[in-house]
């Protein structure tokens, strides 16, 4: 009996029934969520949603002599607006992992939730970080919560991941045909 417990437990384990944390699941908001877009990009929110539906990527392109900023912007839980209410994270959660190529830097803002708790903070500066330029290949970036401060600054205010909303991840000056592709943004949660 104690052989065959000894076996039931090990088919288990190798199987991955038993895990460290059995509730803990990462998003990849790649996969999950609708993507919104604005600024002088050749790709609209439908072409943007439908390449990411069909081949797993997000990509976007600026058009011929751009004026203003390209903006992606993407829910942490799930939304059919550029709004909804913030996810709180796990105490567990540590980093937001990206995989991107970009022909230009990226800054990548988080917002966080409004103080009534059904949508997000809208203007003003957010916590955030640098995505540095990766032209040639795709880089996989994995960036601790504690990185992501106020206007960028070291001493800035650090990000509460308890009151997430969304990303947005903006091209401050774009060039023409300046490109920016996202395989993966993975939430640790």
């Amino acid at each position: 009996m104690i052989r065959f417990s000894f076996l039931v437990l090990i088919l288990f384990i190798s199987c991955g029934f038993l895990r460290e944390n059995p509730s803990h699941t990462d998003l990849n908001l790649v996969e999950s969520n609708t993507w919104f877009i604005a600024g002088p990009a050749k790709e609209t929110q439908e072409i943007l949603n439908s390449i990411r539906q069909k081949e797993g990527i997000v990509r976007v392109t600026a058009k011929d002599s751009p004026v203003g900023e390209i903006e992606l912007n993407v829910m942490i839980t799930p939304s059919d607006s550029n709004d909804g209410a913030p996810t709180n994270l796990s105490e567990n959660s540590k980093f937001v992992s990206i995989t991107y190529k970009s022909s230009q830097l990226i800054k990548l803002q988080a917002r966080e939730g409004n103080k009534e708790g059904t949508g997000c903070v809208h203007g003003g500066s957010h916590p955030r970080v640098d995505l540095p330029a990766s032209p040639e290949k795709f880089t996989t970036i994995k960036i601790p919560w504690s990185d992501f401060k106020q206007d960028g600054l070291p001493n800035g205010k650090v990000l509460n991941i308890h009151n997430l909303c969304k990303f947005n991840f903006v091209n401050y000056n774009p060039v023409s045909g300046a490109s920016f592709e996202i395989k993966s943004v993975i939430v640790e949660n």
